[in-house]
């Protein structure tokens, strides 16, 4: 009976070695830098009764020695720190190695985020400039995707929203 333990140990001993080589591999790939991504354009879709849409086009660059592959993209849009819009694409590509990419990912503005931020903009639309943050993820990879943050300041053209 003491030899039967003494395998079982020696089983989960070896297990437990190569779960920690494997985690130790996994540690190994996450010295990449993070992907850098911003926010190239917005063109205006057509909308669906009270809800608004658009494409927003995303630049990626990769500051990596290794491509990264994504098969699709999730996006949502805080203004003024509450949530404003969400959308997802099945896009497809790949970012190359030192490289860059634009994907468009479309977005829907329910009717009231749109009314709710119409009201919060008082004072931020007299100073002509509104906080955003994009967060997204691009799905696939061994990860399961990478995610990413883009955030700072929209300049709104003043004088067309006040009247002047």
């Amino acid at each position: 009976m003491p030899a039967l333990h003494a395998v079982r140990s020696g089983r989960l001993f070896c297990a437990f070695l190569c779960v920690l080589f494997l985690c130790s591999a996994c540690v190994g790939l996450t010295g990449q830098e993070p992907l850098r991504v911003s926010v190239a354009g917005i063109d205006p879709l057509q909308g669906e009764g009270l809800e608004m849409r658009f494409n927003v086009k995303l630049r990626i660059q990769n500051p990596n020695d290794s491509p990264v592959e994504f098969s699709g993209a999730s996006l949502q849009l805080n203004l003024n720190g509450q949530s404003f819009a969400s959308g997802v694409s099945d896009q497809s590509g790949v970012v190359p190695r030192f490289g860059e990419t634009v994907i468009v990912v479309p977005l829907t503005v329910p009717a009231f985020a749109a009314v709710r931020q119409a009201f919060a903009f008082g004072g931020g639309v007299k100073a002509g400039r509104i906080p955003y943050e994009v967060r997204g993820r691009l799905a696939g990879g061994i990860g399961g995707g990478t995610r990413f943050v883009d955030q700072g300041k929209l300049s709104l053209p003043t004088s067309s929203l006040m009247g002047d």
